[in-house]
């Protein structure tokens, strides 16, 4: 509110002439219904054409010269819009710019549509918004001015509906607004989707996750769409109220013209102010509330979202070198948990059985966890959750002691790294796969990895880091490995490995999880073998009523379900 004030006062000259112009107005009106009364009472009703001819020829005359009037608002219009318009835009330019530099930034997905469709909204509606407004305050004042001066007995007649349909109108702008917002962050929120999804198309094919993204997706328009049908109904409570503050008076003034005439008005003082009504009022009132109940709150969201406090800089996110603690510090000594699950329910479409449910879980930073549990149990659902790529229909997911949704997509891209079943590979070469999620990875680093992951067997098969490399030229488990040496070389202190080792020998297994456990970060692994769940610090049993969670020995004493999957292990193998 400061701000606008402050607008217009810089602008007061401006606002002077406009002013000046709409008197003029006022004045047109005020001759329009007056000149119509008097050319019947004087003229046409007493057998004197001439005289009625006479003041009709004034009451033309002052329409004529409307004309001039409006051009003469709309020559200072553009004084009072284009500055408004250029300010949203160094405003908008100015946030897209320091959220895309501060550190740890990303590019700002609205930011188009902030700078071209959000500010040309702005501009057209605080157009529309001072139109509407400059000319109902002056065509009301000239119609009721008219009003008295014909008989004052026709303002409590016109008056009070005239007041409580502007009241009641008054009393729908907030909840307009409100609906006006949901609408905007339901089309901000489908761009944003539009975006990520056209992003990490590869991605999302490659994890196998495209029913969960369509879920997402589905879901933000379905929101868009509720939000604009929220907007109709509140159309239909304007229409309500334009006919309580426009319509109404009308009927009121043929209903109570008995009780008028006998009050000693005149046929012509009658149609005097029908003609202010139905010719000066009732469109005033009719654009005013559109503009109002349109324009006005679009106006009004539009200019809280590109007026706000520019972003500063985001917090930056923990190295995992420097926070995660050593290993074999209790959960006492540890900062925050690298991975929290807080009541969590998931399920695949509305209806559909939970497959998680109330799930409580925390993995601490530095932490190795083991997930086990009866195929379509739930456990590759777990990871997608902790991942992101399936929304929770209920619970909270929690990053590094934030809940998820507080991050950008770049941050989240930066914490945590899913490595599936199916692995992917691109055509390219080896040292691109491998820097696939580090594209500044150096050459040590790379050799690094490849020497961990003992990849140096398929590395000289292929000819070398740097030769191009065919995907279908590899087996299952050396794109397995392609896909675990890249997590090992992301700088992301979560990896989430769902069967990331089941096409690879259990040497190689163990080879892989231990150089990943050795990274500073955090691990959890969909077990494929009972070799990797003894890796872990911790085991989590899924059964579909309740978890479990324990070591290895403290299972088998309280857990009847891992016991036979102890026993199926080691049957199979």
């Amino acid at each position: 509110m400061a701000s606008a004030r402050g607008f217009l006062g810089r602008r007061k000259r401006v606002l002077a002439k406009l002013a000046a112009w709409s008197a003029a107005e006022s004045a047109q009106t005020f001759l329009g219904g007056f000149c119509v009364a008097r050319s019947l009472d004087d003229g046409f009703l007493r057998g004197a054409t001439a005289t009625g001819l006479l003041w009709l020829v004034g009451a033309a005359v002052a329409i004529l010269l409307g004309a001039p009037v409006v051009r003469g608002v709309f020559a200072q219009l553009p004084h009072l819009t284009e500055p408004l318009r250029d300010h949203l835009v160094r405003r908008s330019v100015a946030r897209a710019l320091r959220a895309a530099t501060a550190r740890g930034g990303a590019v700002d997905t609205t930011a188009v549509s902030r700078l071209t469709s959000q500010t040309e909204i702005a501009r057209d509606s605080f157009a529309g918004l001072v139109l509407a407004a400059r000319s109902f305050v002056f065509v009301a004042a000239g119609a009721l001015v008219g009003l008295v001066s014909l008989a004052p007995q026709f303002l409590l007649v016109v008056l009070p509906p005239l007041v409580l349909g502007l009241i009641l109108f008054t009393a729908t702008l907030r909840p307009m607004a409100r609906a006006q917002h949901r609408y905007l962050d339901a089309d901000e929120a489908v761009g944003r989707r539009a975006e990520i999804t056209r992003a990490a198309l590869r991605d999302i094919v490659a994890c196998g996750t495209q029913e969960p993204t369509a879920a997402r997706n589905r879901r933000a328009t379905e929101e868009a769409a509720a939000a604009q049908r929220a907007m109709a109904r509140w159309a239909a409570v304007r229409t309500l109220c334009v006919a309580t503050a426009g319509q109404l008076p009308v009927f009121l003034l043929l209903a109570a013209t008995p009780w008028l005439l006998r009050q000693g008005l005149t046929a012509g003082a009658l149609v005097g102010a029908l003609t202010y009504v139905l010719q000066a009022l009732l469109p005033a009132l009719h654009t005013l509330m559109t503009v109002l109940g349109a324009a006005g709150a679009r106006l009004f969201v539009i200019l809280d979202r590109l007026t706000g406090p520019l972003p500063g800089s985001p917090p930056a996110l923990p190295s995992p070198s420097a926070t995660l603690p050593a290993r074999g510090q209790g959960p006492e000594d540890r900062a925050t948990a690298a991975l929290e699950l807080r009541r969590v329910r998931a399920a695949y479409g509305p209806g559909a059985r939970a497959v998680l449910d109330a799930l409580d879980l925390t993995v601490e930073d530095g932490g190795h966890i083991a997930v086990v549990g009866p195929s379509g149990i739930g456990k590759s659902t777990l990871l997608q959750v902790a991942a992101g790529l399936l929304t929770p229909d209920r619970g909270d997911v929690c990053l590094s002691g934030r809940p998820a949704g507080q991050y950008r997509p770049a941050e989240l891209a930066a914490l945590r790294v899913l490595i599936p079943q199916e692995a992917y590979v691109f055509t390219g070469t080896l040292r691109d796969n491998l820097r696939y999620l580090r594209p500044d990875a150096g050459p040590s680093d790379v050799d690094d990895a490849v020497r961990a992951l003992g990849l140096e067997p398929l590395v000289d098969r292929v000819g070398g880091l740097d030769r191009p490399l065919r995907p279908e030229a590899l087996s299952l488990g050396e794109r397995q490995l392609v896909a675990l040496a890249r997590a090992h070389l992301s700088p992301a202190p979560l990896l989430l490995l769902d069967e990331a080792t089941c096409h690879v020998d259990p040497v190689a297994e163990a080879t892989a999880e231990h150089a990943l456990r050795a990274r500073p970060g955090t691990l959890v692994v969909v077990a494929h073998r009972l070799s990797s769940a003894l890796r872990a610090d911790r085991i989590l049993v899924l059964d579909g009523t309740r978890v479990q969670c324990g070591t290895h020995e403290d299972l088998l004493v309280r857990s009847a379900l891992y016991r036979d999957l102890v026993g199926h292990w080691n049957v199979r193998h």
